[in-house]
């Protein structure tokens, strides 16, 4: 998917402590442009303390962060404002304003902030929906909408912006399974397209899907980088073992509870 492209983040020695509680423990990581990067691990390893950090919500503690070359890492909150629109970010909490309709949650930012058109960042909006399956949804309230369609919303607000790299975090975790798919297909059209996306999940089946690369953290380290075959059919660490074993296990267990 990414093939010679040249590399769009740069993650140089990434240290993040909470006082006296180290979490990222000297991250590397470059990301090529068009580059989909799937980041697996335990509960409480880093993973989205790290996507955090990328998007500068969290000060980092050590070493650097640069996109495009340039080392974003260590700059104002003002100066950040700029970053952030270069590098989108999607949460499992929607965050959409429930006084606003869903025309009015996509298209305020780029307004606001970018200084678009209403007529533009409108128009645009309403191509996005109909990307995703929600043209006739743009008058409805996000009270009057599914937990799926409502995420959906929240990934075409930051497509709104233009993001040069998306990044997903946990982003199907608060969803009912029969909503977790129509999030998911969105997410592999928009791999299809060339996007640069770093994403933290537990489905492990889409992991496989969609990555270039799995990164499996563990104790605030990357333990494993390999490609995604590699990973679910030969993982190298005993840890990586043992965490697949438990999906397994999971798995099994939901299935045999249905039947």
């Amino acid at each position: 998917m990414c093939g010679m492209a040249e590399v769009q983040l740069s993650i140089k020695d990434l240290h993040k402590s909470y006082g006296e509680l180290e979490i990222l423990k000297g991250i590397n990581l470059d990301v090529k442009k068009g580059e989909v990067v799937v980041l697996l691990g335990p509960s409480g390893c880093g993973k989205s303390t790290l996507l955090r950090c990328i998007n500068g919500l969290e000060k980092i503690n050590g070493g650097s962060i640069a996109l495009d070359g340039e080392v974003i890492s260590g700059k104002s909150n003002a100066e950040m404002s700029n970053y952030r629109q270069r590098i989108g970010m999607v949460f499992q909490s929607y965050d959409l304003f429930p006084h606003k309709t869903i025309l009015d949650n996509i298209t305020m930012a780029p307004q606001k902030v970018q200084k678009r058109s209403k007529a533009d960042a409108e128009q645009e909006a309403r191509v996005l929906l109909k990307r995703v399956g929600l043209a006739d949804k743009e008058k409805a309230y996000p009270r009057m909408l599914s937990g799926g369609q409502k995420q959906r919303v929240a990934i075409v607000r930051a497509l709104e912006m233009h993001p040069e790299i998306m990044l997903f975090d946990e982003v199907t975790a608060a969803l009912d399974p029969e909503m977790v798919r129509e999030v998911l297909d969105v997410m592999l059209e928009l791999a299809e397209q060339g996007l640069t996306m770093l994403i933290v999940t537990h489905e492990m089946a889409f992991a496989r899907a969609i990555a270039d690369r799995i990164l499996f953290l563990d104790g605030g380290h990357i333990v494993e980088e390999t490609a995604p075959e590699e990973f679910f059919t030969h993982p190298k660490s005993e840890r990586a073992k043992e965490f697949l074993e438990n999906f397994e296990f999971v798995a099994k267990k939901r299935k045999n509870d249905r039947e």
